[in-house]
């Protein structure tokens, strides 16, 4: 069970995390993104609607710069339908 879980966790880091469709554990596969910071970003993305850019998620708090230079390679922004 626990080579599964680590083979889960390092799949989701080699794929794209789309910031406005992912889930709790997607946006905590990305580096410096607890479960916190994870809720707080679908919250906004709940009450605010689709992200535009990578750029946006600094309007989450406890999402930098550093933060998002770190996943740049890792994100992406699909089009969402709200």
């Amino acid at each position: 069970m626990k080579l599964f879980a680590l083979l889960a966790a390092a799949a989701l880091s080699l794929m794209a995390v789309d910031i406005n469709h992912a889930d709790l554990k997607e946006l905590q596969s990305l580096k410096g993104i607890g479960s916190k910071t994870a809720q707080k970003i679908i919250a906004f993305r709940e009450k605010h609607g689709c992200f535009h850019s990578i750029e946006e998620l600094m309007k989450v708090k406890g999402v930098g710069k550093k933060t998002i230079e770190k996943n740049r390679a890792n994100l992406e922004v699909k089009k969402c339908e709200r």
